[in-house]
Order: structure tokens, then sequence, then C-alpha cells
């Protein structure tokens, strides 16, 4: 708290992790505070021009000084269950859509409107006779690492909704949940009230400033994350060139085209030491590689990498630096999950937390298929620097000590004419 009160955006992340009408209400309501009460655009009337992929954001989303494309800094998952029993009927179908298509009426597509996805579980395809693994592979979430022992998440589906404003995914929340008749002043043409039942709400943040306002959680110490980092752990993500295009995650063929896979962890973080105990060259070290601490490369929280956070030459010395430096490097593991054309496997879209009164993160990426992001966690759990000796299993082997994955849950993004309940085939 300061001599004026609350932060604008420490207001705006506080609204959101709390949710409901009581909240958005307090952000309506909240005089001369840019952040809650901006307006923002309508959709078009005709969606004809709506992309065919969900997961297209890139083009309508801001950019930083070095062309990366920025998350949306507010995020609210709702984790939902088919109400009904068996599988969907066509008029819950078509309510589901008609729902979905008054949120793209509402707001306008963008990080200063709305963007938003719906998935659905292997859990939810179960409920037909089919064998899914045909149209997509889908598994069932697991443990990743000797040392993970996460819950699955297995709802039926699951809603992100994302903006640069606060007010916007509370508003956008509340009406699809059948709590208001109007979203951005336009009439709601259906809910999902009565198709589906809230069964796990979560939410989070992220942007330059917004993990320093909120540090008063446990798993971090208070003051000490940089005022300009976007997340926690203190420096920049989502390079455009350590980042999977579009293109990559989307699939191919099959009744799914145009579609993706999503994958979303639920992380607690342990920053204590992070920040108390490992200095500034630990930290670049194995958030990056040794030679990056070594060498100074990375300023402040790295901007000045521009779009490449400068792997190129650090894969290939993972055993070495294991051996010779004590540490490696989180990115420097990462680098090595790449495709025959180098590109990275997954797209990352993942964001801070402050749910539970814990800080945490809640690990969202898109990949063709979740295979994918198995073999870039694979990369992550650094097995190849653990035999080298010099590092444990997590122990300086790039961040692994610093976090503990509480969940883990797979998805199948439809293309947007199946986003809706669909069927298998």
């Amino acid at each position: 708290m300061s001599e004026r009160g609350i932060s604008r955006r420490e207001f705006a992340k506080a609204a959101v992790a709390i949710g409901g009408a009581s909240a958005l209400a307090a952000c309506m309501d909240r005089g001369g505070d840019e952040t809650t009460t901006v307006d923002v655009s309508q959709g078009p009337d005709d969606l004809s021009s709506m992309p065919t992929r969900q997961h297209a954001w890139d083009d309508v989303m801001a950019t930083d000084d070095h062309g990366n494309t920025l998350n949306a800094r507010h995020h609210v998952l709702l984790y939902l269950d088919y109400a009904g029993d068996g599988t969907a009927t066509d008029d819950d179908r078509t309510t589901v859509e008609d729902a979905l298509q008054s949120l793209e009426h509402a707001y306008e597509r963008s990080n200063e409107g709305l963007v938003f996805t719906i998935g659905y579980s292997r859990a939810y395809f179960e409920r037909y006779d089919a064998e899914l693994d045909e149209a997509v592979a889908l598994p069932r979430p697991e443990p990743l690492a000797d040392f993970e022992d996460p819950d699955p998440d297995e709802p039926d589906a699951l809603v992100h909704l994302a903006s640069d404003h606060a007010r916007v995914v509370l508003e956008a929340e509340e009406a699809l949940r059948g709590n208001r008749e109007q979203a951005n002043e336009r009439s709601m043409d259906a809910t999902l009230s009565g198709v589906f039942e809230i069964t796990d709400r979560r939410t989070g943040f992220i942007g330059d400033g917004l993990p320093a306002e909120h540090d008063d959680v446990d798993g971090i110490p208070e003051g000490e994350v940089d005022e300009d980092a976007p997340l926690y752990m203190g420096f920049k993500s989502g390079f455009e060139k350590n980042q999977a295009s579009e293109e990559r995650v989307t699939i191919q063929s099959g009744p799914f085209e145009g579609g993706t896979t999503q994958h979303v962890s639920k992380i607690r973080l342990h920053l204590d030491q992070w920040y108390e105990q490992d200095d500034r060259y630990q930290r670049v070290g194995k958030m990056f590689c040794p030679a990056h601490a070594e060498n100074g490369t990375v300023e402040g929280v790295g901007e000045n990498l521009g779009t490449d956070s400068g792997m190129d030459e650090c894969p290939a010395h993972v055993e070495d630096d294991a051996r010779e430096m004590g540490f490696v490097g989180h990115s420097q593991k990462n680098a090595a999950a790449r495709d025959e054309d180098d590109s990275p496997l997954i797209l990352r879209r993942d964001f801070d937390s402050t749910d539970d009164g814990q800080a945490g993160v809640h690990f969202l990426a898109l990949q063709r298929e979740i295979g994918d992001f198995v073999a870039t966690r694979d990369a992550m759990n650094g097995t190849d620097a653990a035999e080298a000796g010099g590092v444990g299993t997590r122990h300086n082997n790039g961040i692994l000590q610093y976090m503990t994955v509480l969940r883990r849950g797979n998805y199948l993004l439809p293309p947007r004419e199946r986003r809706s309940l669909p069927r298998p085939a």
C-alpha cells in the first residue's frame, strides 16, 4: 500500500485473481483507472474474417521494440465438465458456439480487446466410441521426470481468456458463466451455463512490473524482483527465434487440421534461494548458459538480446559445463529440442500466478502434438548433464530446483469451425 492506496496494476491483478461479480464491479467503478475502465472496441458483426486457427493470436498482439510478440497481461483459465450424460447434443453445440461468437462480437480480437481458446481433453473424447489416436495423439497427462508427481488435470474442456485489461477477462468470464446479460455493452446470445459446469478457475499475469508488484506471496522474497521484469524469475522470455511459429505448431492434416494441441502445467516456484543465495552471475548462468554469465551477455532482464537468447553454441557444451562450471543453463538445455529445420517445437504462452497465495507459473505451451512438448521437457530435464557429473538431477541443473509441478493437462484445440463440443472425426 502507498499513500495513494493500491496501484492500478496491483488492483487489476488482484481483481482477476479474486474473480466474480464483485471484483468486476470494483474494476468498473474504480474511477480514473485507465487499466480497468479503458474503452474497448467491439468485434465485427460479420465473423467470416475470423481465422481458422483458434491459436492464431500473433498477428493481433502487441510487440516489443525488437518485434517479439508480447503475451496479454491478464489471464483466466476455466476448467469445465460437460453437464450432460454421454456425448454432446447438437443443441448444446449450438449453445456453446453462440456463446463463443457472442464474445467475438463483443470484443475486438486483440490484446487490447480479448483473445481466447477452448480445448478438450482425452476424457472428453472418450465419451465417444472412436479411436481418438487416429484423429490426433492426445495422451493422458503423466509425470515427465522421475522427480515429478503431478496430479492429472482431466476436465472435459478448458477455456483460456486473455487481455491486457483486467476488466475484459473478468467481464467475459462472468458473461460466459451466465452472470451478465451483456459483454462490453453487447447482449450475449447464449452462455455456457447449463452446458458446462466449472470445476476449477486459475488466473495469472505477465508483463513488465507486474511480478515485482505481486511479490507478497509465499515462494518469493519481497523486493527482490527487478521492477522491469515480466516474470518472477527476473528475465524476459518469448524471444521470437526461440519460439515455434504458429504454423509449426498447427496440425497439418486429418479432422482437426488447422488446430493444435495445448499443454498446461501448474507449477509452484521456490525462489528464496534464487534471489537470496544465488548471485546475478549464477542466475544468468542457470537461466541462459554459463557462457552468458562469463561474458556478461545479458543486461538487466535481457532486453538487449533482441529476438534471440543466443544459444547457438551453448547446447554443445552442456556436459562440459556440468563438469567444469558446476551448473548448466535452462535455455542451453532446451535449445537442443528442435526439428530437422532447426525450429523450436513449442510456442510458449505461459504466465505467472499468485493462485493459492503462492508464487507460481501456469506453463501453457502449444505444439503440433503433445510429443513435441514431451521432447522439450526431456531436454529440460538435463539427464545428460546429470550423468556427466558436476550437477544433480535437479540441483544446479538449469532451474529445475526452483520449481515443483503440481498439475499437468493435455488438450486439443480444434480449428474454430469445430471448437464447440466436437466429435472425434
